[in-house]
């Protein structure tokens, strides 16, 4: 029997279940379906150090502030916690065990099957955010190569590197972590920068930098401009030239590096760095400047992309692998779909999903009308 309801958020991480406590104050009937086996399933399957860059304060979804006596950069598995108290203090309608396998919508209904069945809805809101569709690009020559190669999805801890040659491919805030937490736990490693990096301080003035980025992305281009100069420029004159490239983009325009873990340990010697990687060889790697090493093992940071897969061509994306919207929530391709947890900038993926939620639940109150 197929199961109908006015409205299915997909996926119970961060973004579905602020959706559906909106929605929940909307009095919109609605279900969650998260793929496993309690809400943040994601979130309970990344790397064990892993800690908010975002502040507290700018952190907690709607209705339910991190605790006061939360430090004010959460750790992966405090932030866990919190969002299974956060769906149970909402009393969330999330169905776990649910992977959605795919979407359709004809004659103005969704049918989304699942792995325990087909549902029905008037409207569907995407909450999969991202880390479920790694990014895993193949090299020439990836065959030859006779050691490990995992995304950095599937890294936990460093137990058992410790004296390994790794390569880390990739300089986005995961990589970098990764790299320098390896580093640091004595494996020999690697950090391969294709184009630059740009890095900025984890906090400025004691204020994170995530709430000095809220104020200043109010300002005129130029004047945000200005501001990340000056930041700059203060960073290199406490701790001198900067040891990874400079990339041609902008810290506006891309994350940058949160923190100063990496730049420290390649500083310290830690860490070697290399330009892009060429190929791959039976040892190890040739780079595109025409060294090589040799590795034991291969981790690549080269990030994630939009998990949309379950609608397949429904939706155009843009530049970036997300779904073509318009408020910010709201798909431009079909009536009925909305997109939550897709808008990433400095002032936080957290941040921003409380933003769309509300935002979201708010135009799904008023253009579908549930009954």
């Amino acid at each position: 029997m197929t199961d109908r309801v006015d409205v299915l958020v997909v996926g119970g991480g961060p973004a579905g279940l602020a959706t559906s406590q909106q929605l929940s104050q909307h009095r919109v009937p609605h279900r969650v379906l998260e793929r496993g086996d309690d809400v943040g399933y994601t979130w309970a399957n990344l790397y064990d150090s892993l800690t908010l860059h975002t502040g507290k304060h700018m952190s907690g979804l709607p209705g339910m502030p991190l605790p006061r006596n939360a430090p004010l950069f959460v750790p992966r598995e405090e932030f866990l916690h919190y969002l299974r108290r956060y769906a149970r203090a909402f009393d969330l309608p999330v169905d776990t065990g649910r992977h959605v396998e795919r979407m359709t919508r004809t004659d103005g209904t969704w049918t989304v099957s699942t792995s325990r069945g087909v549902l029905t809805a008037r409207g569907v809101v995407v909450a999969t955010g991202i880390v479920a569709n790694p990014k895993t690009p193949h090299f020439p020559g990836q065959d030859r190569f006779a050691g490990r190669i995992a995304h950095s999805v599937a890294y936990r801890r460093p137990d058992g590197y410790a004296g390994r040659r790794v390569l880390v491919v990739g300089v986005g805030n995961s990589g970098a972590e990764i790299a320098s937490e390896l580093a640091r736990a004595g494996g020999k490693v690697t950090i391969a920068v294709r184009s630059g990096a740009n890095v900025v301080p984890l906090t400025l003035l004691g204020l994170p930098i995530q709430y000095v980025a809220h104020w200043v992305r109010k300002l005129p281009r130029r004047v945000q401009e200005r501001a990340i100069a000056l930041v700059q420029l203060l960073t290199r004159l406490r701790r001198g030239r900067p040891v990874l490239p400079r990339p041609a983009h902008s810290p506006l325009d891309e994350i940058p590096i949160i923190g100063f873990h990496l730049v420290d340990a390649i500083a310290q010697g830690l860490i070697d760095v290399r330009v892009g990687v060429a190929e791959l060889t039976a040892e190890g790697a040739r780079f595109t400047d025409g060294t090589a090493g040799r590795f034991d093992e291969i981790i690549l940071a080269t990030g994630f992309g939009a998990a949309l897969g379950s609608l397949g061509g429904l939706v155009q994306v843009d530049a970036k692998g997300f779904a073509r919207r318009r408020d910010r929530v709201v798909s431009v391709d079909q009536p009925g779909l909305y997109v939550v947890g897709h808008n990433y900038d400095a002032t936080g993926g957290l941040y921003n999903i409380s933003r769309d939620a509300r935002l979201a639940a708010r135009l799904i109150a008023g253009e579908l009308k549930p009954r």
